[in-house]
């Protein structure tokens, strides 16, 4: 049976958990350490925590967030944006991440993600991928919170990601993001055929039959849920109910 896990994503800035359309027009939706207590008591299987303005400040800000919500909560956290050295990997996992995510100092860096998997171990690096469609069965990567084009094929850039040492692969089409309109199945499509390393899907989920639509790619490995949860559209237990309907696959209870 293949195992598909629901990851709740919470994007922050300034200590305020925000949600946009597209990276843009950001809105707080509550306090993150709050939600992911909640969402944690409702079942979820992980939480991503991503900063959503470190590429302002050069670095991740959410080192006591992550700490905080440490005391309470026990799934497996991960930590995004403004991750571009090792010892930014070391100050998340101290705080009690349990794995990073690394989009632009990836691109800028490729070896960074070789030399982070060489030290902490691929499991605990995640690849973190922004695309954007550009021509039919093209989409392009896409850094600095979806905000800046790197002319890279994102199928390709996958297939690096993975041959640099990745662990895990996070895939956020950047088209669907927060217009809860469905997952760029086209995308999730071409990746997951071509990438062995798990797959996790983010942007478009706005309805229960989108995170089966996504689920049923025999690649993907974990559904991340945003707008969903934190406007109060459906719950957790609904979404792997869903999930659990395909065959093949279970959720964890």
């Amino acid at each position: 049976m293949r195992k598909v896990r629901i990851i709740a994503r919470i994007d922050i800035k300034n200590e305020f958990a925000i949600k946009g359309i597209q990276f843009e027009g950001l809105r707080k939706v509550g306090n993150p350490n709050e939600l992911a207590k909640r969402y944690y008591e409702a079942g979820i299987d992980e939480i991503i925590y991503m900063d959503a303005v470190a590429s302002y400040y050069e670095r991740n800000s959410l080192q006591d967030v992550v700490a905080s919500t440490c005391e309470n909560i026990f799934v497996p956290i991960t930590v995004g944006g403004g991750i571009r050295t090792v010892e930014d990997i070391q100050q998340m996992l101290l705080a009690g991440a349990d794995k990073v995510a690394i989009n632009s100092q990836a691109i800028k860096t490729p070896d960074f993600i070789q030399k982070a998997a060489q030290i902490y171990g691929s499991q605990c690096i995640v690849g973190s991928v922004e695309a954007k469609k550009v021509a039919e069965g093209r989409w392009e990567a896409y850094i600095e919170n979806g905000r800046e084009p790197t002319g890279i094929d994102v199928v390709e850039w996958v297939k690096k990601l993975e041959c640099l040492g990745a662990g895990e692969i996070l895939l956020t089409s950047v088209d669907k993001d927060g217009t809860k309109k469905g997952c760029d199945l086209e995308l999730i499509d071409s990746i997951q055929k071509t990438c062995s390393l798990p797959l996790i899907v983010a942007g478009g989920v706005g309805k229960l039959a989108d995170t089966r639509d996504a689920a049923q790619y025999s690649g993907v490995d974990a559904i991340c849920v945003a707008s969903m949860l934190h406007y109060g559209m459906e719950s957790i237990d609904n979404i792997k109910k869903e999930i659990a309907q395909i065959d093949n696959v279970e959720v964890r209870c």
